[in-house]
């Protein structure tokens, strides 16, 4: 029992550390997963901290599995700046877990994003984001130009750098 204490203990401290946004000067690197109609892929983003909540950087995805294959590089391919507001701390949530609402500008359309992270320890968390296209480039989407232009969730690994 007392092995079990001390381990919590440990751990709790350790968890108390951990900061999901830290203002100014901060660099956060998301790895994960992307889900969305008639396709799945990968992603990554970059976010570097320009003032007490918030930040700016950068998006991009590609495609692996694409229904009814016959897509291009450029049809499976996007890439995005991004402008976040981190206000986990606004909200009174604890230093370990961020909410960002954000805006993305992309080679496809220009869209907004819904993100919340959790940090284990300081250097490692969890993320999970929702991401919607508000304007198109193009007026009428068809055929793969759909894949960068619909309600996308991300789900993966954060790091702080």
């Amino acid at each position: 029992m007392n092995k079990i204490i001390t381990i919590t203990l440990l751990l709790s401290a350790f968890l108390g550390n951990a900061q999901s946004f830290s203002g100014k000067g901060d660099k956060k690197f998301q790895v994960g997963a992307n889900f969305q109609d008639h396709a799945t892929g990968i992603m990554a983003t970059y976010d570097y901290g320009i003032g007490e909540n918030m930040s700016i950087g950068g998006y991009t995805t590609y495609l692996l599995g694409v229904d009814g294959d016959g897509s291009k590089f450029e049809d499976r391919f996007d890439l995005k700046a991004r402008f976040n507001a981190n206000i986990g701390n606004v909200m009174g949530l604890p230093e370990n877990f961020d909410i960002y609402p954000g805006l993305d500008l992309g080679l496809r359309n220009f869209g907004a994003h819904l993100g919340g992270r959790y940090f284990f320890t300081n250097g490692f968390g969890l993320f999970t984001e929702f991401s919607v296209p508000i304007a198109k480039y193009k007026s009428d989407v068809f055929g793969y130009d759909r894949l960068n232009n619909q309600f996308v969730f991300h789900v993966g690994a954060s790091f702080n750098l």
